[in-house]
């Protein structure tokens, strides 16, 4: 035994005591916090909420440069227990996957319809507090940092561009429809600028007006940020554009490499494939008899049909959405707490809002350290959209809340007596999270949350496209033969439109704007479905080893505790075989 492992032992009861491993990692969440503000205003990290990222090359580099001066200190390192010994194999194994994304130039290239610099950069307004004029001084500071963040990025991409490497165009077009949107009286900047003072707190009159000095700021910051999305528009149309290929697929071996990333494992491309097109037909079968429980002898769409012209199904107008979404999150804490999960009294309160921007996506987004910030569930409702339907909804609320997203990363962020920065708040991947999410949606069906048949035909719908894009997702990008149901043969974007409309309620616009997401970010969509199963994998392996000592909760409580690594670091350390 180390000399730190005897520390941590003479620490207070639950409480560990950091060692040298800890100190690395928080110090490299230190250092990537300077170099990229929008990260740690993401995840909650205060000191940087005037600032923007370096997006040129030289930014680009400057990271690459600190996960290689990391990985060559971790490698020194000596783990004083279990809890460094997952640090070591998680921070090795995200910062040599990140150095070798630099190396093929991913990050000079990152352009897409959604998580790429171009909605990066706008929607970090969303998470920064407005309550105070300290507030609005610092947004009015960032909002003056967009034009020199932009051109980096323009470095960056004319740099990608120059070696070939340029996003294909449906992703340009998209991401220049994107930029325009924020621009003018209507735009997203003007109208949150507008907003100000109406939501600066005053202990004696409610509200308070900024002072004119700050108003004027914020209108310069509006300007400025307005200056630099019209620039990159400018940019992507006449100069990025014309270099742009009209072909989607990314190639089997930077697929891999994608993979990886939203992973954290290595897995069988074709093995997943087949498992794919096996669990969408799984899941048809699941929805055809269901269908038959809603009313007998109808089809899906016939009992999708009974559900949507149900009233007491139905919720009009964004605020009663909110409001509902609000108490069925707060009832499922409720529900939940102290029986089928352990969930502290901070992680109790999830917000729920709608979003300022109109793209369809719902989402969650964290609690800051602190928990000053909670964690918030996310509605962006696509303009022209006034009628919502719970009982396709309902287990989206599970998705993203409890037991979702916010028991996930809320508990994990809670951990600090057991783990340190990164891990509670860095270290999160889209086949941990969005399986553990989808997971969730199952286990609230086995639960008895969803015995309503409509209610558990609308979590089989999510189902179905999350398993429908594994197919696409893969078979598209590497070039898999396409399905019988679509014709055989190579993808085509009919093809895999033809198969997602096939297997999805959506609406169009939102349904094209998820077909435009897989091409233009590979990997991350099948992340959902095969951390699903790895997932219960993973829950499977462990009843078989501890056989009626089984106990879920505690299951669940191993497994989150764990924070948000990769799913082969995952397994290994809930199996106990680091």
């Amino acid at each position: 035994m180390t000399d730190n492992a005897a520390t941590a032992a003479d620490a207070p009861a639950g409480i560990r005591k950091p060692t040298p491993v800890d100190d690395l990692a928080e110090e490299f969440l230190s250092r990537q916090a300077e170099l990229d503000p929008l990260m740690a205003t993401y995840i909650g990290l205060s000191g940087h909420d005037t600032e923007l990222p370096d997006l040129s090359p030289d930014g680009l580099q400057a990271l690459d440069a600190l996960a290689a001066r990391t990985l060559s200190a971790v490698a020194d390192q000596i783990p004083a227990d279990d809890v460094d010994r997952v640090t070591i194999r998680a921070l090795t194994e995200r910062l040599v996957l990140q150095r070798e994304l630099h190396a093929a130039g991913t990050d000079l290239s990152d352009l897409k319809n959604i998580a790429s610099p171009v909605q990066g950069v706008r929607n970090v307004f969303d998470l920064m507090p407005t309550s105070a004029p300290q507030d609005w001084a610092d947004i009015a500071a960032r909002l003056g940092a967009i034009p020199d963040a932009m051109d980096g990025y323009i470095a960056s991409l004319r740099l990608a561009a120059s070696r070939g490497d340029v996003a294909p165009q449906r992703q340009v077009k998209a991401c220049v429809t994107q930029c325009r949107d924020n621009l003018g009286p209507t735009g997203f900047f003007v109208e949150f600028v507008r907003g100000a003072g109406g939501s600066v707190a005053d202990a004696s009159a409610g509200t308070a007006q900024l002072p004119p000095s700050l108003e004027a700021d914020l209108v310069r910051g509006s300007e400025a940020a307005q200056s630099g999305y019209r620039k990159l528009a400018d940019f992507l149309a006449e100069e990025l554009m014309p270099l742009a290929v009209d072909s989607d697929p990314v190639g089997r071996d930077k697929y891999q490499l994608f993979s990886r990333e939203f992973l954290g494992a290595t897995v069988d491309l074709e093995e997943t494939y087949s498992w794919g097109i096996e669990e969408l037909a799984r899941i048809d079968q699941l929805m055809s008899d269901t269908a038959n429980r809603i009313k007998r002898g109808a089809s899906v769409p016939a009992a999708i049909a009974q559900l949507d012209a149900d009233p007491a199904r139905k919720l009009a107008g964004t605020a009663a959405l909110q409001a509902w979404m609000q108490d069925t999150s707060d009832q499922a804490v409720q529900a939940l707490a102290d029986t089928h999960f352990d969930i502290p009294g901070p992680i109790r309160t999830l917000e729920c809002r709608i979003a300022p921007t109109h793209t369809g996506s719902i989402y969650y987004t964290g609690p800051s350290e602190d928990f000053s910030r909670p964690g918030r569930m996310w509605w962006s409702v696509p303009e022209g959209v006034t009628e919502f339907t719970t009982w396709r909804e309902l287990t989206t609320v599970y998705h993203e809340g409890v037991p979702g997203h916010h028991l996930q990363v809320a508990q994990t962020a809670y951990r600090r007596n057991l783990l340190n920065s990164w891990r509670r708040l860095a270290s999160w991947t889209s086949g941990h999270g969005e399986g553990w999410a989808l997971y969730a949606e199952w286990l609230m069906a086995d639960l008895g949350f969803l015995d309503d048949p409509g209610d558990f035909l609308g979590m089989l719908d999510g189902q179905s496209l999350r398993a429908a894009r594994v197919v696409i997702d893969i078979g598209v990008h590497c070039g898999f033969q396409a399905p019988s149901e679509v014709g055989g043969g190579a993808w085509t974007y009919d093809k895999a439109w033809r198969m997602l409309s096939t297997h999805s309620t959506i609406a169009e616009p939102i349904l094209r704007f998820e077909l435009d997401r897989y091409l233009g970010w590979p990997g991350q969509a099948p992340a959902y479905k095969i951390g699903e199963r790895h997932w219960l994998q993973l829950r499977e392996e462990m009843k078989a080893r501890e056989g009626d000592t089984f106990d879920l909760k505690s299951f669940h409580r191993r497994a989150l505790d764990v924070g948000g690594v990769g799913l082969d670091v995952l397994r290994a350390a809930v199996l106990g075989e680091l």
